[in-house]
């Protein structure tokens, strides 16, 4: 192990090859808890003497719980074992559901078949499992009759509650006025 001194510190490399795992040479603790390849307990040993069975089993010494005392350490195949760690987590990742945060806008003047249009594509995301952002845009004075927005909120509201509840009701944003819903059954 290379170690540069100075007068305050002392550097040392520490060889680790992922987050928690220590092997092989690497292992400078005197006496360790040494598992066998099958799970069997062989004893406390000197690392040297741990180095030495691995390698004569063509596998790694792996130090597998450095806080113990002694350490405990683990004869495995490493890249094996680091496999098999790496397929798990990608089997999680894909079984992870992403959910996405759609937007359907509308205008407070808005034509009741562009409205059920509408709101057949946020029925439509609500059945796919995303959240949906029903935003209703002022422009000019429309403003001044923010009600009017409220109301299509509600509508819209009364439309999607067979699919979706209302997770944040109507509120006022700038010149924009916003609810959110999610999917019914959605766990929180």
């Amino acid at each position: 192990m290379d170690s540069l001194c100075c007068p305050h510190f002392l550097f040392l490399e520490v060889h680790v090859i992922s987050k928690e795992h220590i092997i092989n040479e690497k292992i400078k603790d005197k006496e360790i808890r040494l598992i066998g390849s099958e799970g069997e307990q062989l004893g406390i040993v000197s690392s040297a003497q741990a180095l030495e069975i691995a390698n004569e089993k063509n596998l790694d010494l792996v130090k597998i719980a450095p806080n113990a005392v002694p350490p405990v350490c683990k004869i495995m195949d490493y890249g094996k074992f680091r496999f098999e760690i790496a397929k798990k987590e990608k089997e999680q990742r894909k079984n992870q559901k992403v959910v996405e945060t759609k937007e359907v806008r509308l205008t407070p003047n808005i034509d009741d078949h562009d409205f059920f249009t509408k709101v057949n594509n946020a029925k439509k995301f609500l059945k796919s499992g995303n959240k949906v952002k029903v935003t209703v845009r002022f422009r000019g004075r429309e403003v001044t009759h923010s009600s009017l927005g409220e109301d299509i909120l509600i509508r819209f509201k009364e439309e999607v509650a067979e699919v979706g509840v209302v997770d944040k009701n109507p509120k006022m944003e700038g010149r924009n006025m916003s609810m959110f819903i999610s999917p019914k059954g959605a766990e929180k």
